[in-house]
């Protein structure tokens, strides 16, 4: 019988274990097989199992081991990909029926790094149709549930993933990032996940490769899994045209450097979208913030409004939206409704659209750039309510006003996504009915290694730990 004591682990601690021989890897993945039986049934984070193949891969990474091979930071962990992301010989479905039984032939780019650095692929996890939509619901796969409380959703597009690591199914999991879509689903599963500065790690295959939108990155249980991950994942590939390496050798040497809070100049923001906050929200995450004065933090709360770039993004994401679809316009009809209604919106628009976008886009990007000359770091909530309830597609209105667009209510997040910032998510909280509430931390571009800095900060002061719904 699998040890399930093993999930509780951290993805760090079980690389140790198996480095130095007092588990292995096939240990590990029988683990969290018998965790993804336990749960996936309640939540449906998972979508397709590769049980097989891993377990192939796991013995090969035993045998590595015991031959003492050299092994990489993620030797022998399973991970999970989110079914946008190809995997060589694992069904891809995008959550779209027009690809319900495709198999890729080969891997996306940060797969590939992740198996390098010694991971193991063993499942895909749920995502709305073609990441479209900020809570993870398709027609192919149905809903995945929140593991605070089923009866809500964890958000979109990578809530499959940031399920399947807050209850112990994966130690980590990848995502992809072009709203909010590692950082809610983080906030409302209570745990971690950042959005890197776009070509940190390489989008390849993505239809448009010189785009800064959609960025893969890691949804893991604490600061420290996620820069293991992107110490496997980041740095220069040929194969992206926006591929960069990063100013620093190791996130995770980097944050094991970093310290306390002494010294750093924090601004924290209530809502930098003017949409407004819920009052319980914006109270989890200003305590979360003064808890950093007192660690030695110069922290301001301050007002910033970038409210003037969410008409940019939504041209921007218009644009995007057919550009991912060009190919496949023709099939336009058979597109679930969320995702054909984006892409005609995107059909509307005009060049003139497009250039006005930019320019707004560029002094938005400034008003950032100033605020970081005189802050390190900027806080505000993640998302400016509490998990809503699974049946809706999104929530409709903010403290007794209806929000003007269906994804205002995200602004938060993709007005960071807009200006090509890295931000991470971090447990600020417990609301009083006992769901998680996360804070967005942003920093100047290649700053990974200070956010993650800060989340950890954050996460250990907040007291959230396991979900109800989680393997025991």
């Amino acid at each position: 019988m699998a040890d399930l004591s093993l999930v509780r682990q951290s993805a760090r601690e079980l690389a140790r274990l198996i480095r130095t021989r007092a588990i292995s890897p096939v240990e590990v993945l029988e683990a969290h097989l018998g965790a993804i039986a336990a749960v996936n049934p309640k939540l449906n984070a998972i979508v397709t199992l590769a049980a097989e193949e891993a377990r192939h891969a796991a013995w090969l990474a035993e045998s590595a081991v015991m031959k003492g091979e050299p092994l990489g930071v993620l030797h022998g962990l399973p991970v999970a990909i989110k079914d946008v992301t190809p995997t060589a010989g694992i069904r891809t479905t995008y959550a779209s029926p027009l690809y319900k039984d495709h198999v890729p032939n080969e891997d996306a780019e940060v797969v590939r790094r992740l198996k390098a650095a010694g991971a193991i692929v063993l499942a895909k996890t749920n995502t709305p149709e073609f990441a479209c939509g900020a809570n993870t619901n398709n027609e192919l796969f149905g809903p995945t549930r929140n593991p605070w409380n089923p009866a809500l959703s964890p958000a979109g597009s990578s809530g499959g993933s940031a399920v399947a690591v807050a209850t112990g199914m994966v130690p980590i999991a990848h995502g992809t990032d072009f709203g909010c879509s590692i950082r809610i689903p983080a906030a409302f599963c209570g745990i971690v996940g950042i959005r890197p500065t776009p070509g940190l790690i390489p989008s390849h295959p993505l239809r448009l490769p010189w785009d800064p939108g959609e960025v893969p990155g890691p949804l893991a249980r604490d600061a420290e899994d996620a820069a293991l991950f992107l110490d496997a994942t980041a740095g220069f590939s040929r194969i992206s045209p926006i591929s960069v390496a990063p100013p620093w050798r190791s996130a995770r040497a980097e944050l094991e450097r970093g310290g306390d809070a002494k010294g750093l100049r924090i601004a924290y923001v209530s809502d930098i979208a003017g949409i407004g906050v819920e009052a319980e929200v914006d109270s989890i995450c200003r305590n979360a913030a003064a808890a950093l004065g007192g660690q030695g933090a110069k922290v301001e709360h301050i007002e910033f409004d970038a409210s003037g770039g969410r008409a940019p993004y939504q041209t921007w994401r218009g644009f995007w939206m057919v550009g991912q679809q060009y190919q496949r316009l023709s099939q336009i009809e058979r597109f679930g409704s969320n995702l054909r209604g984006n892409v005609e919106a995107g059909l509307k628009l005009t060049a003139l659209d497009y250039a006005a976008a930019e320019l707004k886009r560029a002094e938005i990007f400034h008003r950032f750039r100033a605020l970081f000359e005189r802050y390190d770091v900027l806080l505000t909530p993640a998302a400016p309510v509490k998990p809503y309830p699974i049946e809706m597609s999104f929530p409709n209105r903010i403290n007794g006003k209806n929000f003007d667009n269906y994804i205002d209510w995200i602004a938060p997040a993709y007005l960071i996504t807009l200006v090509s910032l890295p931000a991470a998510t971090a447990p600020a909280g417990l609301s009083a009915d006992g769901l998680p509430v996360g804070m967005q931390i942003v920093a100047p571009r290649f700053e990974e290694p200070l956010i993650l800095s800060v989340a950890r900060l954050i996460h250990r002061a907040s007291g959230v730990g396991w979900p109800p719904f989680a393997a025991i």
